[in-house]
């Protein structure tokens, strides 16, 4: 396998793409996993995956007071939300379902210990501000 091969097999085909064989679109895989077993496998792999980077990053940090989903998936799939915070009520966190189903900012629950919100964000205002604080200080040619 080639450099070059290797770079697309890691950056374009693996994921949830490369565990559904058919979609790294979270949105495609929530409507056909009912139907799709690779599909819920990699919803499935994908929730797992951030429950255990939470319960990771809580052991570090000494606990968690607040929790934030934010891009694409955070801030638009409820159900991949929800499926996240199953099981984490031991650090504290419970979701209220109603108000992650209308994603609403702030979805858990007033009883919960852990505050967990969504924050919109804008990718793409980032990646803009930042090159062009970069360019302001790159040299000059000619």
């Amino acid at each position: 396998m080639s450099a070059a091969q290797f770079q697309t097999l890691v950056n374009h085909e693996s994921g949830l793409l490369g565990v559904s064989e058919t979609s790294a679109d979270v949105r495609d895989l929530l409507a056909r996993e009912a139907q799709d077993p690779r599909a819920a496998q990699a919803i499935a792999l994908f929730c797992y995956q951030a429950k255990k980077w939470i319960g990771a990053f809580a052991a570090a940090l000494g606990g968690v007071d607040t929790l934030v989903f934010a891009g694409g998936v955070g801030e638009n799939a409820a159900p991949v939300r929800a499926r996240i915070c199953q099981g984490l009520e031991f650090l504290g966190i419970e979701i209220d379902g109603e108000a992650n189903r209308h994603h609403a900012p702030r979805i858990s629950t007033e009883n919960g210990a852990v505050t967990v919100r969504i924050i919109r964000t804008d990718e793409e205002s980032v990646v803009a501000d930042l090159t062009m604080a970069l360019l302001k200080f790159a040299p000059e040619e000619g």
